[in-house]
C-alpha cells in the first residue's frame, strides 16, 4: 500500500505529497487545468477538487497549488487520502508514451569530493569531451540535464566532464538526505534517453578551440609554460576530484598567476591549501622561480 508524506515549501500556497518510488521516469509535468492533464487521469481527478490551480509532477512526487479559497491544513489530509485510495486502486499517475525508445542501462555511483558541498555522480559512459560548469538555471541552454537538476531545491551548482556529474549542494540539506533521489534521477534520465548535453552546442565549443589554440600563441612563453604543466600535471589530479582548474593569466610582474577553479574545487574549503602547497609549489619548482604565487580568481 502506498503511503504518501506532505512536504511544506517555500511557497505556501504550493504543497508537496512525496512517494516513497519515483513515479516519473526523466520527465517533469505541470498542468494548470484539466484539459493539459489529459495524459494524468490522476491530475484530473484532482482539478476536481475546486482549489487546486496548479498540479506538478516530477521525480518522487506530486505538487499542488491551491487557490486562496481554502488553507492547506484544512484539506491536506483529505488530498492524501484521494491520492492513496487512486493509486492503490490501480489509478494511473502518468500514461506512458510506448513510442519512447528503449532504456540504455548505466550504472551511476556517487563518490565524495574534497569539497564537503559537492558530489560526484560517476556515470559508466562517457558524457562529453568539454568541461561544462552551470552557476544556476538560466545558463544551461546546452544541458536539458542540468536544467532539470536545478529545479531540485538543494541544487547550487553543477560541473559536467568526461563520465560525471558533479553536484554543489546549499546547506539546507545533507548528503544523507539527497543522494539516493539525486543518483536515482540522473541513473533514469539517462537510461530513457534524456539528453545530456546538446551537441549542436557542443560544436560551437569545439570550434572555439580554434580560437584557444590561436590565443595560445600569443601568450609569453612564461605563461604557455603554466598552461601545460596545469593540463598535464594538475587537471587530472582535479578531475579525480570533481573539479577543474583553468588558467586566467599571468603577470611577470609580480609574478602571479590567477587560475578559475570549477566543479568540485569551486568552494572547497582545502582549495587554498591545494593552490599554495601543491600547485604553486610545483610551478616554483617546475618554472625555476621561487616567487611564483598563485591565486584563485573565483576563491
Amino acid at each position: 500500500m502506498t503511503k504518501l508524506t506532505i512536504k511544506e515549501t517555500q511557497n505556501p500556497s504550493i504543497l508537496k505529497f512525496e512517494f516513497p518510488d519515483f513515479i516519473t521516469k526523466n520527465e517533469s509535468f505541470e498542468f494548470k487545468n484539466i484539459d493539459e492533464a489529459k495524459n494524468s487521469p490522476l491530475a484530473q481527478k484532482l482539478f476536481y477538487l475546486p482549489f487546486v490551480k496548479t498540479v506538478y509532477i516530477s521525480g518522487n512526487f506530486i505538487a499542488i497549488e491551491r487557490y486562496n479559497i481554502v488553507e492547506w491544513d484544512d484539506v491536506k489530509d483529505a488530498v492524501v487520502e484521494q491520492i492513496e485510495t487512486f493509486v492503490n486502486d490501480g489509478g494511473v499517475i502518468i500514461s506512458i508514451d510506448e513510442n519512447k525508445p528503449k532504456k540504455q542501462p548505466i550504472t551511476v555511483y556517487g563518490e565524495s569530493t574534497p569539497n564537503p558541498a559537492a558530489l560526484k555522480f560517476v556515470v559508466s559512459r562517457m558524457l562529453t569531451k568539454n568541461a561544462i560548469e552551470y552557476k544556476n538555471i538560466d545558463q544551461t541552454a546546452s544541458s536539458p540535464l542540468a536544467k532539470e537538476l536545478f529545479k531540485f531545491p538543494y541544487v547550487k551548482e553543477i560541473f559536467i566532464d568526461e563520465n560525471y556529474i558533479s553536484v554543489t549542494k546549499y546547506e539546507i540539506n545533507d548528503w544523507q538526505e539527497i543522494t539516493l533521489e539525486l543518483r536515482t534521477f540522473i541513473k533514469q534520465y539517462i537510461e530513457n534517453g534524456g539528453t545530456v548535453l546538446d551537441e549542436s552546442l557542443i560544436e560551437v565549443a569545439t570550434k572555439n578551440d580554434v580560437t584557444k589554440d590561436e590565443a595560445f600563441d600569443k601568450l609569453d612563453t612564461t605563461s604557455q609554460q603554466i598552461i601545460n604543466i596545469l593540463e598535464e600535471y594538475v587537471k587530472p589530479a582535479v578531475a579525480a576530484d570533481g573539479g577543474n582548474i583553468a588558467f586566467d593569466s599571468y603577470n611577470d610582474v609580480d609574478k602571479t598567476v590567477k587560475v578559475i577553479l570549477q566543479g568540485a574545487c569551486s568552494g572547497c574549503p582545502s582549495s587554498t591549501f591545494t593552490l599554495k602547497s601543491g600547485i604553486e609549489n610545483m610551478l616554483k619548482s617546475m618554472l625555476n622561480d621561487d616567487n611564483i604565487k598563485v591565486e584563485a580568481v573565483n576563491a
